[in-house]
């Protein structure tokens, strides 16, 4: 089987143990990913700032593993407050829109509590 890995240059990566994604046989699967803006090294508060971001980040890996967001199959969602989930709809939606994937979101709590959301993905290789 020929493993990719992929690293979004996050600290828990090598502390924890895992890849931001892993591509292998036509899958790319997205670790659970968060608002983190790697590009000013903050997390946004608003709900609506952090989805964004989580998005973002997963397009990112999904474009380095030659895949993109009209691939994804499966999306889990995980808001530590179901209440914020609806102000993430739109943006969800368009991210989706063609892809349409499976989906699911819990409730559940996060490493960090400012964090408002983590979303995981898997996708098929185009």
């Amino acid at each position: 089987m020929n493993v990719r890995h992929i690293s979004s240059g996050s600290e828990f990566e090598e502390k924890i143990g895992y890849s931001r994604a892993v591509v292998a046989d036509g899958w790319v699967f997205v670790s659970g990913t968060t608002g983190y803006d790697y590009e000013k090294m903050e997390l946004p508060e608003s709900i609506e700032d952090q989805c964004k971001n989580t998005l973002a980040n997963i397009e990112k890996a999904l474009i380095e593993a030659g895949s993109s967001l009209d691939h994804v199959v499966r999306v889990t969602y995980v808001l530590p407050n179901a209440d914020d989930f609806e102000a993430c709809w739109p943006f969800l939606g368009e991210a989706f829109a063609k892809a349409k994937p499976a989906a699911m979101m819990i409730t559940a709590g996060l490493i960090d509590p400012k964090m408002k959301i983590e979303i995981e993905v898997t996708a098929r290789m185009p």
